[in-house]
């Protein structure tokens, strides 16, 4: 069976007396270790996809089952400890918490997983060293740059290791340099590690890291292929 397996999902907003479709019987089946990427404009109903995929919100009709758990019919503190055990995410905005040092903020998935203050720390900074940031491990949010902010999500996503990692448009605060640098840390670590990593961008240049892309269009799916020209990381370097 596939990690993911997304079965005849539709997912509808009312508004008003209005009925929104923004999913219209969705099939995806993800593999272990795939690189998949949701493409699409805004509207199309990519990010719904990702959130209702990760859990964070219910489907109108369908099933997502990862690894086998129908996560549709989890109840919220039940998806709150599976989102824990396997799931990472990678926002636009960072998402970090501006009190805490970067080490801290990396640290935080794996103390919800109960792992002790000594080793969550070594494990933190173990991250933040892979991701470049070894000499601002002591340093909040607001001392770092856009890149670096997202660099410490990167790390704090992959930290404990999840079957998923979900990124959702992870580059789109970032100039085009840093958005390179940023993209290969994030594949880097996926394909290091064989984690699954579901990107949702409207960035064709971004599909390019994926190994098949998902292009999404009013809520159905327009196209499912292979992506014949994976980006690989560094290739840029030795290319020049």
């Amino acid at each position: 069976m596939s990690l993911i397996c997304v079965k005849d999902i539709r997912k509808v907003y009312h508004l008003g007396t209005e009925k929104v479709v923004a999913l219209n019987r969705i099939n995806l089946s993800i593999e272990q270790g795939e690189i998949c990427c949701i493409l699409g404009t805004s509207g199309s109903g990519k990010s719904t996809l990702l959130n209702i995929m990760a859990g964070l919100e219910k489907p109108s009709r369908g099933s997502v089952f990862i690894d086998g758990v129908d996560i549709a019919k989890l109840s919220e503190r039940q998806l709150a400890v599976f989102r824990q055990k396997n799931i990472g995410f990678i926002f636009q905005s960072y998402n970090l918490m501006p009190t805490l040092t970067a080490v801290e903020n990396v640290a935080m998935p794996l103390m919800f997983k109960g792992v002790g203050k000594k080793s969550r720390s070594e494990q933190a900074v173990k991250m933040l060293k892979a991701v470049k940031l070894g000499n601002r491990m002591h340093h909040k949010p607001t001392q770092m740059s856009g890149g670096q902010q997202q660099r410490v999500g990167i790390a704090r996503a992959f930290v404990a290791h999840p079957k998923i990692v979900f990124a959702d448009e992870p580059t789109g605060n970032l100039d085009s340099k840093t958005t390179i640098e940023v993209m290969e840390m994030i594949v880097g670590l996926a394909r290091k590690h064989h984690e699954t990593l579901i990107l949702v961008t409207h960035d064709r240049e971004i599909a390019q890291y994926a190994d098949r892309i998902v292009h999404l269009l009013d809520g159905n799916i327009k196209s499912d292929k292979p992506n014949e020209a994976v980006f690989v990381p560094g290739q840029q370097e030795s290319a020049g």
